[in-house]
């Protein structure tokens, strides 16, 4: 035990500099599908489990509130592989819930933040995704961002999992106990479109059916500095990104950025 005492001592803290400046250390996000891609359209666009490809003018576009980067479009060997990304700023604002309010609302949050958890019917991913935000290595206190179990002090409420009918009351007596002002994250794909469990007989098509969301962040699970970025993007500590639905494709011609 003194010998990792005195080991840590001497390594000191290592805390991920994000985000201060960019994190480069590898395995810190699986990355996602670059827009755009050029390829064997069709062949690539048949081999995504959750139809989020689609052609667009001889191109790949990708609708990343359904990807959840399961490499099938790199990795295939029988068709072109689409280009690859490894970033991690993926948060967009609600393309239903865009403003994320006034000035009032920005000075609100500009102090320590209360971040209210709730398992929608997570698989186990998003939620081990979260708890890592606590440890030494991503720190989200340093940046003004804690954990609490009840809605009456919360500011914010993460949701994940694709909201099963057994959660819907739960997630909107919890969001309805939250004071104003308030911000909803939804984070991984099941949050935003269902993912690969929903819509179904049990499973709707994310929290969006149950609560106004305002900042959705995409992936399967959303590593964690997705979740930060997804957080701070909420309080506007840091710029959204642009995401979009397949019906809404072919009106952009940059989704991800």
């Amino acid at each position: 035990m003194d010998g990792w005492v005195v080991r840590g001592i001497k390594t000191g803290i290592k805390t991920t500099r994000y985000p201060e400046a960019q994190e480069t250390r590898a395995g810190v996000s699986p990355g996602l599908p670059v827009f755009g891609s050029q390829s064997d359209s069709e062949s690539t666009v048949d081999i995504c489990p959750t139809q989020a490809l689609s052609v667009i003018d001889g191109g790949i576009a990708v609708d990343y509130r359904r990807c959840i980067h399961c490499f099938r479009c790199v990795r295939t060997g029988d068709v072109a592989p689409l280009a690859w990304q490894s970033g991690y700023e993926w948060a967009a604002n609600s393309p239903v819930e865009p403003d994320l309010g006034t000035t009032m609302d920005r000075k609100a949050f500009a102090r320590s933040l209360q971040v209210l958890v709730v398992d929608g019917g997570d698989c186990g991913a998003c939620l081990s995704e979260i708890a890592q935000l606590s440890n030494p290595y991503y720190n989200m206190h340093r940046l003004g961002f804690f954990i609490t179990p009840t809605p009456r002090i919360a500011d914010v409420l993460l949701l994940v999992g694709p909201v099963t009918d057994q959660m819907r009351v739960a997630i909107k007596k919890a969001y309805d106990a939250m004071p104003a002002p308030k911000r909803v994250v939804a984070a991984g794909v099941c949050a935003l479109s269902g993912g690969v469990f929903g819509p179904s007989f049990s499973v709707g098509s994310g929290a969006a059916d149950v609560v106004p969301v305002d900042v959705l962040v995409p992936g399967c699970p959303p590593p964690p500095l997705a979740l930060l970025h997804g957080l701070l993007v909420a309080v506007q500590r840091k710029p959204p990104v642009a995401i979009t639905s397949p019906a809404k494709l072919a009106e952009q011609t940059e989704v991800f950025r």
